[in-house]
Formats: structure tokens, C-alpha cells, sequence
């Protein structure tokens, strides 16, 4: 029997948890105990992460690894070994689940993978979102203002994990029957919010007074937000790759004359703040550069997974500021020193 193996990609979080959490439901109903297993590829060799799903549990009855950043899987040597134990046979109590926030994966693991076991997660549209968010709230027995819903999607990651994380604080904070209003959302997730790596970037944008200075504040706020609940080198990596991502769709309306409201709302620039913020940032960052920050970015990425526990978090620390110095300085570039 083939191994059951899946492989999920794309950048959509929520419904992506939700299906790997459907699969070891459907597991622990149909065998009972399960050994539950999280790895990253770029931390863990392929040996290392295959080798709990060969070996036999003394305390469960299944087995289930969940791989993650399967595109860090580089080496022709650990294609070939994942690619080639995919296609053997193996036990339908020892399930492996590939996860990889990118579209696409080595072509030796995709046409590995059965086509039936592989879904591809995208990144909601703008009207999704919105309507994922007056479902949450309505299911709750919330209702909310549409500008409410606009506010809440420009200060939330793209993905619906996200979104269910900060829509719960409503659903805890006021009683069924209310409706969120602009207000609301800015008392809950903007008067007494900690920095976070929106108002980061935010801060990135803002170059009146000179590079040196938009350096200095956006290290200050750097230093801010490690010391928040979103202190995570992973989240703030994910929110400032999904800004930028979002400044080349500005950048392609406006170098198209379609930065019209009609244009820009239909593109999720919904609110005159946002307008505003991504407007300033077009003049920092041109689409090619734009390329360069996300590349610097997801290079930060794979320096700090790759360091492991070595440089600990001081480590971290140090990729992320010279991630921002060569974002603000050079705009992409990367630097030889880090001056």
C-alpha cells in the first residue's frame, strides 16, 4: 500500500491548519493515540524527520509528521531519499503532511505525492476576507460595520489564522447583539496595541527626514516588537513579506494610472490610511526593488532557521536589523558589511 503522504502548499494558513488538523481527527478516530510530530525542513534533516514515521511507537497506535519549509530542501541527496521513501510502500498508520507557504515544490517531491493528496492554499482576495470576517462575527452573534472590517483587514496578516486570532478578542470583549464599529476596532487592536511588524513597516515608509532616521526609528521599533507577544522572527518576517507583496500590487496600479478608488479598492486598499501608507511607500521602493526586499527577506529567513539554537536569540536579533538596513538603505541590496 502507498504510503499516505500529503502536500500542502500556498500561504493561506487558516483552512491550511484546519486541514491538517482534519487528518489527524480522521487518525485518532480510526486508531486512537497518535504521536504528533512538527519538523522544518531547514532545521532537520530528511532522514531525521522520516525516521519517526519508520519506527514503530510503544505508546500510539499512529503516527503523524508534520514537515514545514519543505522548499529549504536543497540538496539532490535528500530529494532523492524523500522522493523515493514517498513511492514505497508503507503502513496507513504513519502519515506524512509536507507544508510549504510557496506554490511550488521541487518536481522530484510533486510528482512523488499522489495527485489526490496535494491541495494548494491561496492567499485570500480582498472581498474573501471580508467576507470570511462578517461570517466569524455573525457566527459569534456579532455584527460589524463594513469600514470596521476594512480597519481589521489592513492591521492583520492575509490568512485567516491570523484573522480568527484577532477577531476573537471582540467575541471575548463584548456581548452578543453588539456591532463593531471603527471605534471599537481602534480601541481593541490600535489604542492599546503594543508595536507590531505593521507599524513597522509603516515606520520603513516614512523617510522625510532622511534614511539614517528611518533606520534609527524603525530599529527602535524593531527593539519594540521583540519585546511584544509578537516577538516571533517568523511572524515578522511573514508580515513585512506580505506588505511588500502587497506594494507591488500598488506599484502596478500606479504605474498603470489605475490608482482610482474604484482600482484601489477593488485591489484591498480599502481605507484612506492605507491609500496614504502604500502611496509613500511607491516612492521608497520601485516593483524591481520591491523583488529585492522580499528576496533579502526570505534569505533573512533561512539564515536564522539554518542558525538553529547557535546564535540563540541575540542571533536573531542581528539577521532582523540587518534585514532592515538593507531594506532601508539599499533597498533590496544586500551588504557585504554590516555597517
Amino acid at each position: 500500500m502507498a504510503r499516505p503522504v500529503y502536500l500542502f502548499t500556498g500561504p493561506e494558513a487558516g483552512e491550511r491548519n484546519e486541514a491538517i488538523q482534519n487528518i489527524k481527527n480522521a487518525l485518532k478516530k480510526k486508531f486512537g493515540d497518535l504521536d504528533e510530530y512538527l519538523f522544518y525542513a531547514s532545521e532537520s534533516p530528511v532522514q531525521e524527520c522520516l525516521s519517526v514515521l519508520d519506527s514503530d511507537s510503544l505508546f500510539s497506535s499512529a503516527t503523524c509528521a508534520v514537515v514545514k519549509n519543505i522548499e529549504s530542501i536543497k540538496k539532490a541527496e535528500e530529494l532523492d531519499y524523500l522522493a523515493k521513501w514517498i513511492k514505497e510502500d508503507g503502513p496507513e498508520t504513519s502519515v506524512l503532511i509536507l507544508v510549504t507557504e510557496e506554490y511550488s515544490v521541487s518536481t522530484k517531491i510533486d510528482k512523488a505525492v499522489s495527485p489526490a493528496n496535494k491541495k494548494t492554499f491561496f492567499e485570500l482576495s480582498e472581498s474573501q476576507r471580508s467576507t470570511w470576517v462578517n461570517k466569524f462575527f455573525s457566527k459569534n452573534g456579532l455584527q460589524i460595520e463594513p469600514d470596521a472590517v476594512s480597519l481589521i483587514l489592513e492591521m492583520t496578516e492575509s490568512n485567516t489564522e491570523a484573522l480568527k486570532n484577532e477577531c476573537r478578542r471582540f467575541v471575548i470583549l463584548f456581548e452578543k447583539g453588539k456591532t463593531i464599529t471603527t471605534d471599537d476596532v481602534d480601541a481593541i487592536l490600535l489604542s492599546n496595541r503594543e508595536e507590531n511588524p505593521f507599524s513597522l513597516f509603516d515606520a520603513m515608509t516614512n523617510t522625510k527626514d532622511g534614511l539614517d532616521k528611518c533606520l534609527e526609528h524603525s530599529l527602535e521599533i524593531l527593539q519594540k516588537v521583540r519585546l511584544s507577544k509578537e516577538n516571533s522572527s517568523v511572524m515578522i518576517l511573514a508580515a513585512l513579506a506580505s506588505c511588500f507583496r502587497k506594494l507591488i500590487t500598488y506599484n502596478h496600479l500606479k504605474e498603470n494610472g489605475l490608482t482610482d478608488e474604484f482600482n484601489l479598492k477593488k485591489n484591498g486598499f480599502s481605507s484612506k490610511k492605507m491609500r496614504s501608507q502604500y502611496s509613500r511607500a511607491s516612492n521608497v521602493w520601485t516593483t524591481g526593488q520591491c523583488h529585492g526586499v522580499l528576496a533579502a527577506i526570505s534569505k533573512t529567513d533561512m539564515d536564522i532557521r539554518s542558525s538553529g539554537n547557535l546564535g540563540g536569540y541575540s542571533m536573531e536579533d542581528t539577521y532582523l536589523q540587518k534585514l532592515l538596513y538593507e531594506i532601508i538603505t539599499k533597498k533590496g541590496g544586500s551588504s557585504a558589511v554590516y555597517e
